[in-house]
């Protein structure tokens, strides 16, 4: 069991003042912690808060490399042994090695409140290169970049404060001639035009279009209607396109 339950049970043998209140206290902190999930200091935070836990330094780093590597649709082998690297790469302790892990799974699951984070490396210039070149190492990892990884990074060096050419310079595996996607800079664009939606449309506009999308698309829906199982597989990738289209439009112009 980890720090929570010492503190909660500390707090309480506190306010009872008494070695047993302590021992009593340490008892209602594991009853707490089990009912209220609490299993290091970030959780407490994070309940304490009423919101996400925050992220920084490298966990923020491996949140990012996490985010990357889901936005294809799939982590490989690939992405786990460049995430590895970073973690050599930074020498991390067994301690920083298990919270940057915890951080990457994190990141493939939201890619929701990046932006506050990301301002704040702005004039920190040696923090905000070294995120942005672990970024285009795991964007590689797989050998072809694809547009939807191209995007997230630009965007991200953007709200660091980097401009378009200065971020792109930071790829150090050479550009065109690496692979990179033919299509640089057209993914939220296709993401527009796949949800139907412009790029000043209302938040609340595009919404209403990925759900409508979402809803008719659904393999689940297909196959209740007597889909094959072809048509239930093209209905499932279609599924993934829109989820990956209406998560740039969102992460681009920045609601939930």
């Amino acid at each position: 069991m980890f720090w929570p339950i010492t503190l909660l049970g500390a707090l309480a043998g506190w306010w009872l003042a008494s070695i047993p209140g302590a021992l009593l206290g340490a008892l209602l902190g594991q009853v707490l912690d089990r009912r209220l999930g609490l299993d290091s200091w970030a959780s407490l935070r994070h309940r304490l808060g009423g919101g996400k836990p925050a992220i920084h330094g490298y966990e923020l780093l491996f949140f990012l490399l996490g985010r990357l590597a889901k936005s294809s649709g799939r982590i490989s082998e690939a992405h786990i042994q460049a995430a590895r690297s970073e973690m050599r790469r930074l020498q991390l302790a067994s301690t920083a090695q298990r919270a940057a892990i915890d951080a990457f799974y994190r990141g493939k699951s939201s890619g929701d409140g990046l932006r506050e984070p990301l301002q704040r490396l702005r004039g920190r210039h040696d923090e905000a290169k070294a995120v942005l070149q672990a970024c285009w190492r795991m964007a590689r990892a797989k050998g072809q970049i694809d547009a939807r990884e191209h995007e997230l990074i630009m965007l991200w060096g953007k709200w660091m404060g980097w401009d378009s050419a200065a971020i792109a310079a930071l790829d150090q595996s050479g550009g065109q001639r690496q692979g990179a996607p033919s299509n640089l800079g057209g993914a939220y664009e296709q993401a527009l035009r796949l949800l139907g939606v412009r790029a000043d449309s209302e938040p609340q506009v595009i919404k209403r279009a990925y759900r409508r999308l979402l809803s008719k698309h659904h393999p689940d829906k297909q196959a209740g209607a007597g889909a094959t199982p072809l048509q239930v597989r093209e209905a499932t990738e279609r599924t993934r396109e829109l989820h990956n289209a209406y998560a740039l439009i969102r992460e681009r112009k920045g609601f939930r």
